[in-house]
């Protein structure tokens, strides 16, 4: 994590953040609408399926829904939360390549008839519990230039891909496309201009077996901008760079493809994360000396990984202190409440500095952490309760009901 001081968040998070006194992630759900719109003004005609995992929140999913987005769901549970919200069933796929028989027969039955696969074990399942279904085969990538790779779980070589879906054809159901993921929090362009090289290959090769794909998934991996290295340096996403090379992309994709062809986008993070941020405060600044014999600052705050900063031990997020704008600061190792050693900030990657008369009760507001903070919680962890959240100008809700 990261203090800066002075820097703080929009005008809305900013309203909302000075007039809470207890803790809770507040959503700019205005500030959200306009990185949708703004990624639409990128990439024209691209369809958005929001990646609810980053963010599954009611109010959320529903402003994305009125402006056309839709759901790129991991389970009938976000299929489920996604259609009370107002999404559309035509605009939920089953994105996730993961899935049990009796998963694909619930996403059936709740009306879901577009799926991700990357096996013929999963085919031969969706043949008989999605029968008819489309389906899209997932590409594995490297996941280099990316916080997170996502590079064993998912996805398959390219050539698997063409068997893949040629058996999805031999069992009657509909070989509609492709995808790829290129890791979250991806930095590079380069990975994007691979991933998009791998895809054109696999369409040639479809072709030549008579299988003609009507669409490309794209997938997540889009950047924060609001996020610190493990070291407490500016991350800066070269995105201006990313979209020139995925407009490229498309545009080879389609000659090679040599007809129509629909692209969807999974964002997920850089729609929602800096567009969130959490009203926390102060447990304790306190000074130890620890093993090695060096004296250090701690500052333990009231949420930490298990209850809103699941991804402390990938990135720092801002913090501002609004009662301490001026002062002298010390470094210190920011800490979560819980009772557990991985609740905390390596101290061997870097100190944040933090000013040094902070006090317990003092508010502390972590910036750029709208993704994954209601999403990656406990249930109650040491007796830690997930946070409740609020909407900018709208009653707090708990974070059970979202």
């Amino acid at each position: 994590m990261s203090a800066t001081p002075g820097a703080g968040p929009g005008e809305a998070l900013t309203a909302a953040l000075t007039a809470a006194t207890e803790d809770r992630v507040v959503y700019d759900l205005a500030g959200i609408g306009r990185s949708h719109d703004a990624l639409l003004a990128e990439l024209p005609g691209v369809r958005v399926r929001f990646a609810m995992k980053a963010c599954p929140v009611d109010e959320v999913i529903a402003v994305l829904a009125r402006r056309g987005a839709g759901i790129d769901a991991a389970s009938p549970g976000e299929m489920a939360q996604a259609l009370r919200a107002g999404v559309p069933v035509e605009r939920v796929h089953y994105g996730n390549t993961v899935k049990s028989d009796r998963d694909i027969a619930e996403a059936y039955r709740l009306g879901v008839r577009t799926f991700a696969t990357d096996s013929v074990q999963d085919v031969a399942a969706l043949a008989v519990h999605a029968p008819g279904a489309r389906v899209f085969c997932r590409v594995a990538t490297g996941g280099a230039g990316a916080l997170w790779g996502l590079s064993d779980k998912f996805g398959c070589p390219p050539d698997d891909a063409v068997r893949v879906l040629e058996r999805a054809r031999e069992l009657g159901l509909t070989p509609a496309g492709l995808s790829v993921h290129v890791g979250s929090q991806q930095m590079t362009g380069e990975a994007w201009r691979t991933a998009l090289d791998d895809l054109g290959d696999v369409l040639r090769a479809l072709s030549g077996r008579g299988i003609r794909v009507d669409h490309v998934n794209l997938g997540g991996g889009l950047p924060a901008r609001g996020y610190r290295d493990r070291r407490g340096n500016p991350l800066d996403p070269p995105l201006d760079k990313i979209f020139a090379v995925i407009r490229e992309g498309m545009d080879d994709l389609r000659r090679v493809h040599g007809g129509p062809l629909d692209f969807v986008v999974e964002p997920g993070r850089h729609l929602v994360a800096d567009h969130g941020a959490i009203r926390a405060h102060v447990a304790r600044l306190a000074e130890r000396r620890g093993a090695d014999g060096v004296r250090r600052h701690w500052l333990y705050l009231s949420c930490g990984k298990f209850n809103g900063l699941y991804e402390m031990d990938a990135l720092q997020y801002r913090l501002v202190f609004p009662g301490h704008p001026d002062g002298p600061h010390v470094p210190a190792v920011v800490a979560g409440p819980t009772c557990d050693s991985d609740d905390a900030y390596s101290h061997e990657e870097g100190l944040v500095p933090v000013p040094k008369a902070l006090a317990s009760g003092d508010p502390v507001w972590v910036l750029s952490c709208g993704a994954y903070a209601a999403g990656y919680t406990t249930v109650g962890f040491n007796g830690f309760a997930p946070l409740p959240y609020a909407c900018a100008g709208r009653a707090e809700r708990t974070g059970a009901d979202g």
